[in-house]
């Protein structure tokens, strides 16, 4: 498994495995997520290519890529409640799922994890839908930790 910043040329199939990402919000949570993936959603690859503090890293085997991961820097200053805070968020990560289980997964945790110390950045997070029962399982092998939760009634 071999992982690498995508090149301009990678970013349709990002969008495809974006899309298969997006098909599993939408049955888990079909309340909250729209089906399809919009245009704009498609377009917003583009701004994550053209931003600076963000990189989109991706897992090839063979030849095809098969998963990626936006990695994104963030620097929040400091405010009354929190002190200054600097880390890698992980803002979107998936993998096409006739490649899973095949290390795609934990080469990019790896690669992000490099990469962060590379930038000096020491913390990495990444947001999960709960429904998601896999991906937590995976994240927690992998080493991430609950520091915090969003909770929800239906009223």
């Amino acid at each position: 498994m071999n992982v690498r910043l995508a090149t301009e040329a990678d970013l349709d199939r990002v969008n495809e495995l974006r899309r298969m990402v997006n098909d599993v919000h939408v049955a888990g949570r079909p309340d909250i997520f729209k089906a399809g993936f919009a245009q704009e959603l498609q377009d917003r690859i583009y701004e994550i290519w053209d931003d600076p503090e963000q990189d989109i890293a991706v897992a090839e085997k063979d030849g095809v890529i098969c998963g990626f991961a936006i990695l994104h820097h963030v620097t929040r200053p400091e405010n009354p409640f929190m002190l200054e805070r600097d880390y890698l968020d992980v803002d979107e990560f998936g993998v096409d799922e006739a490649y899973r289980r095949q290390g795609a997964a934990t080469a990019l945790i790896a690669f992000a994890r490099e990469y962060a110390a590379q930038k000096g950045i020491r913390r990495i997070e990444l947001n999960m839908w709960e429904f998601n029962e896999g991906a937590l399982a995976f994240y927690e092998a992998a080493g991430f930790t609950t520091y915090r939760r969003y909770m929800e009634i239906s009223v």
